[in-house]
C-alpha cells in the first residue's frame, strides 16, 4: 500500500492524512456540470483511508441532484479538498492540486471521464 501523503486547503485550515488507492497514476477529471467548473484533476481513497487531521469543523459539503456525491471545500478559502464519489460512494476523490508536493500540471494529460453521460443516469 501507499504511503499516507497530506492534503490541504489553501489557508491551512483544513488537513487530511491519506492512503491513496493508487498513487497518483489513477488521476482523472470529470466534465459533469459540477466537475468541469471545477477542472480539479482527482486521485482515489477507500473512505477509510482518509482522515481528518485538522479543521473538521471548516469543512463544508455540497450536494446537487441525486445527492449521493459529496464535495467538502473550506469554509475559510474555498478549496475544494475531495468528495465522496458518486459512481463509487465506497471512494473518495482527493482533489490533487490539494496534496502537498504535487502539481498536477506535471501529470499531464490528465484523463477525462463522461460524468455528463453518468452510469447511475441510466438506471
Amino acid at each position: 500500500m501507499n504511503d499516507p501523503v497530506k492534503v490541504s486547503c489553501h489557508c491551512g485550515a483544513v488537513e487530511l492524512r491519506v492512503t491513496l488507492s493508487e498513487g497518483l497514476s489513477g488521476a482523472r477529471r470529470c466534465d459533469c456540470s459540477f466537475c468541469r467548473r471545477r477542472g480539479a484533476g482527482v486521485v482515489s481513497a477507500p473512505l477509510d483511508a482518509v482522515e481528518v487531521v485538522r479543521g473538521a469543523d471548516k469543512l463544508t459539503l455540497y450536494k446537487w441532484n441525486t445527492g449521493t456525491a459529496e464535495h467538502y471545500f473550506c469554509s475559510a478559502c474555498g478549496i475544494y479538498t475531495h468528495h465522496r464519489r458518486r459512481s463509487d460512494p465506497t471512494q473518495y476523490g482527493i482533489n490533487m492540486g490539494a496534496i502537498e508536493g504535487v502539481n498536477p500540471a506535471d501529470h499531464e494529460p490528465i484523463a477525462w471521464n463522461d460524468g455528463v453521460n453518468h452510469p447511475s443516469d441510466a438506471d
